[in-house]
């Protein structure tokens, strides 16, 4: 699958006002599974215009990791792409394989961070500064991937994608009441290291 770049994606103004971004890229996909080269490659096109403008506003200031991860996605969409389901709505789909390869990133940021960031006995807590956004994902993501998947997940999810109970429960498949007990359960673990924090 060819690399896209910033320039192939700036045809993705290109549709009429009264279609939404669902419908165009649907269209398109689906005539590039039945050999439509020229369709798939609009599509490719107009997704990853799609998937920066998503994944930008969910790792503001992380330009260079939105970039990769946008191919990342590209690829692992083109590669699973026998997987959709036609009758479900494709930017559901391409959003849920977006929110793992981002979660994914995340912890092994957090993983890779945690070998190499010394240890400050001297830190102050409320020093200002312009890492302290940085400072604080990375900090939450260490903390996050210290749960198990099925308090992380939901956490994740529901208190900082915003997505609802009932969308998180079909995109992990658990139920709606074990979604908010493991958000509750999974946030209360939090709080306990916190307290238990030197």
């Amino acid at each position: 699958m060819p690399r896209i770049t910033r320039d192939s994606a700036t045809g993705a103004r290109g549709a009429n006002a009264g279609e939404t971004v669902e419908t165009v890229l649907r269209d398109l996909f689906l005539r590039g599974l039945t050999g439509d080269a020229a369709a798939y490659h609009t599509f490719l096109s107009k997704l990853c215009a799609h998937l920066r403008a998503f994944l930008g506003k969910r790792l503001f200031g992380w330009p260079d990791e939105v970039e990769d991860l946008v191919q990342e996605c590209l690829l692992a969409m083109h590669n699973q792409r026998h997987t959709y389901q036609p009758d479900q709505p494709l930017t559901a789909w391409v959003h849920a394989i977006a929110r793992y390869k981002m979660i994914d990133l995340l912890r092994s940021k957090s993983i890779r961070e945690a070998l190499h960031d010394p240890i400050d006995d001297d830190l102050e807590v409320f020093a200002a500064s312009a890492t302290d956004a940085s400072d604080a994902r990375r900090d939450l993501g260490g903390l996050l991937a210290t749960l198990p998947d099925r308090q992380r997940l939901p956490i994740v999810h529901v208190k900082i994608e915003g997505l609802s109970v009932a969308e998180t429960s079909r995109l992990i498949g658990m139920s709606e009441s074990a979604v908010k007990v493991n958000v509750h359960r999974g946030l209360k673990a939090l709080a306990a290291r916190f307290r238990s924090a030197p």
